[in-house]
């Protein structure tokens, strides 16, 4: 190597330090030490004491784990699909040469700019039984509404409903998905005769797989995740634990009950099973998948 490289090599690696430097500290850093700490008995107010797979162990007979678990899985099931019907059907309507089309795509996607714990309130009051503006719709009716928050089935299809409130990111992507399909393709399917129902299932939908792929991938990511809105519409999982989900018992076991070397084991667990349903998608993707290229 040169003196030239050299000097080119230091002065590449000095632009690069502070993400290096980011990457060791908040990242690199926390991650092994969970995994040390996953190891351990650690309550923070006493040095961490080596138990090995002891934690781990108590996961398997944690019934609290096992509903948090199932909990998060059901919603992961209904909300995903959903979702991802919702954004493909917004996305497929803001298409369209419609006059005043980009003030429809702001209209939809200023949703899913809501903070958290903003969302969380305002759903809150959206579903009060007595006072929520959907139990005063139905009733206009003649319906009487459920306890939308109260009744544990009725509380987990509340939170099902509010998923497809964030549809608009997801739908922004499947948009730019939209438009890189060549319009040839639809021309060749007019020229077959093809009803737009099928143009949509034989054209779009393959050429829109792999925006799909990705955003099922970022959904299972998300929805392993969920916690902010839950967190504070169902405090402790209310009714029942109905709404209690993996993350809310890793955050009770981190900061409530002090427990942090079972909060790390849960985490790397949440961790092991988000990477299997991503592998899992991943390779399902191989069959299901297509690309313009081939």
């Amino acid at each position: 190597m040169t003196s030239r490289e050299r000097r080119d090599a230091r002065v590449g690696w000095l632009f690069a330090s502070p993400w290096v430097c980011g990457f060791l500290t908040f990242l690199a850093y926390p991650l092994i030490m969970s995994m040390y700490y996953s190891l351990t008995d650690f309550t923070i107010l006493r040095k961490p004491g080596f138990i090995g797979v002891a934690n781990y162990q108590e996961l398997l007979g944690d019934k609290v784990f096992h509903q948090a678990l199932g909990n998060t899985f059901l919603y992961a099931v209904a909300a995903i699909p959903l979702g991802t019907v919702v954004a493909i059907m917004l996305a497929l309507l803001l298409n369209t040469k419609v006059k005043g089309m980009a003030f429809y795509r702001t209209l939809f996607y200023i949703p899913s700019l809501v903070p958290q714990i903003a969302l969380g309130v305002l759903w809150l009051w959206i579903f009060n039984a007595k006072f929520g503006l959907v139990n005063s719709f139905l009733a206009k009716l003649h319906i009487e509404g459920p306890a939308w928050i109260s009744q544990p089935a009725w509380s987990k299809l509340t939170l099902i409903l509010i998923a497809m409130w964030g549809a608009g990111n997801a739908m922004v992507i499947y948009l730019a998905g939209l438009q890189d399909i060549p319009v040839s393709l639809y021309e060749a399917a007019d020229l077959d005769g093809a009803s737009p129902m099928r143009k949509t299932l034989k054209v779009t939908v393959p050429m829109l797989s792999p925006v799909i792929m990705f955003n099922v991938v970022m959904g299972i990511i998300g929805a392993m995740q969920i916690f902010a809105v839950p967190l504070l519409m169902f405090p402790d999982g209310a009714p029942a634990r109905a709404n209690y989900y993996i993350t809310m018992y890793l955050f009770d076991n981190a900061f409530k009950f002090s427990r942090m070397g079972y909060a790390s084991a849960m985490g790397w667990v949440m961790f092991l099973i988000v990477l299997t349903l991503t592998g899992a998608a991943l390779k399902i993707s191989e069959r299901y998948v297509h690309y313009e290229a081939g």
